[in-house]
């Protein structure tokens, strides 16, 4: 008999398209949140020479200390004055001990829904209870919104900005008011912020934690450097979390590997905007392509589209879509409703293309 928190487990959207890649030839596979472009070579480089140096043993959990130094001083640099940092295996094993370290059985987790798949599950897996908040049909989060699902059990809140899957990147100004909100009702609040690279339009970008002391911030390189198999991220927050998070990594994950966190330190001061470039004219690609046929909100940041489907559900759409080799997300791996479909334009443009086509096809022509 295994145990019974299994029986609130399903397994992800995504892997369940992941695994059909594997068995389709040649996919136009427009589904994973993962880069095309390798780790920059300056970036292995270092990695590798530390590994050959024989930096492969155990390190203190809390990570290299010359890394976790410069975090420091990067996030100061934004006007973050977070009392201690510890390096993570990736920003899911971040998620994953902060989540153990805030929440008990019973406690209710803000979620604004639609959401990244893995959120909702931990929380379930720790015995707390996931309260989505609605922020459709524009995906801003309001303070309202907040408010309304608000209850004497409430103890976090959840912000993935820039968000995954919708592309979203709240302002200064919204998240200063959902500071307030957090504070009024003395929440912690988890902010994901592993596409802070990713962004789009020049728009002034601030973390939640410029306005609210009570902030966990979970960053990484998966995204930005195309480091996703590296699993090497890092949480900041107060001294007393972070003490805490030390504690539970040691029990889990160890410590992130030695030689990849020597690698993150050249990725901290890597100069990405020839990618980030590169990216916004993908984004722009994608945008325009579908905002011809699609109700569509244009992602300002990370590298995701969420169009609305016009008619069906998006599991019916992506049902059609595999048929024709096409690999996008349906919206209900991400969300309460299944209105939506995800598209990944983390693929070349010859991909990009022949993904717009296709929908053209399968949605206009039929």
């Amino acid at each position: 008999m295994l145990a019974e928190r299994l029986a609130h487990l399903r397994p992800s959207g995504i892997r369940k398209i992941f695994d059909l890649a594997e068995s389709i030839e040649n996919p136009i596979n427009l589904s994973i949140g993962m880069t095309d472009f390798d780790v920059p070579d300056p970036i292995k480089a270092e990695a590798k020479a530390w590994m050959d140096l024989g930096l492969n043993q155990y390190v203190a959990t809390q990570g290299l200390p010359e890394l976790r130094e410069l975090l420091r001083h990067h996030l100061k640099q934004e006007g973050l004055h977070f009392e201690d940092v510890v390096v993570t295996s990736g920003v899911t094993g971040g998620y994953v001990i902060s989540m153990m370290a805030l929440i008990d059985p019973g406690d209710e987790v803000l979620i604004p829904d639609p959401r990244f798949v893995m959120y909702s599950f931990i929380v379930e897996l720790l015995g707390g209870v996931p309260k989505f908040i609605n922020t459709y049909p524009d995906f801003r989060l309001r303070p309202a919104q907040i408010e309304a699902c608000i209850t004497p059990k409430s103890k976090v809140l959840i912000l993935n900005n820039p968000n995954n899957p919708t592309g979203i990147v709240l302002s200064p100004d919204e998240l200063k008011a959902i500071a307030a909100v957090a504070q009024k009702h003395n929440l912690y609040v988890v902010a994901d912020e592993i596409y802070n690279k990713f962004l789009y339009d020049r728009l002034p970008y601030k973390s939640i934690a410029n306005f609210y002391e009570k902030t966990l911030v979970l960053r990484g390189y998966a995204k930005s450097w195309g480091m996703s198999g590296w699993r090497v991220g890092y949480v900041a927050a107060s001294s007393e979390i972070v003490e805490s998070l030390k504690m539970l990594q040691h029990y889990t994950y160890v410590c992130a590997p030695p030689f990849l966190q020597k690698g993150a330190l050249i990725a901290e001061n890597f100069d990405g905007s020839e990618i980030i470039a590169r990216y916004r004219q993908k984004r722009d690609l994608i945008y325009k392509g579908l905002n011809e046929f699609l109700r569509v909100e244009k992602p300002q940041g990370a590298f995701y589209i969420f169009p609305e489907v016009p008619r069906g559900t998006g599991a019916a759409l992506v049902a059609r879509a595999v048929q024709k080799k096409l690999l996008v997300v349906p919206g209900s791996a991400f969300s309460e409703q299944d209105t939506h479909f995800r598209v990944s334009f983390a693929a070349s443009n010859e991909s990009l293309e022949k993904g717009i086509e296709i929908l053209y096809d399968l949605l206009k022509k039929n």
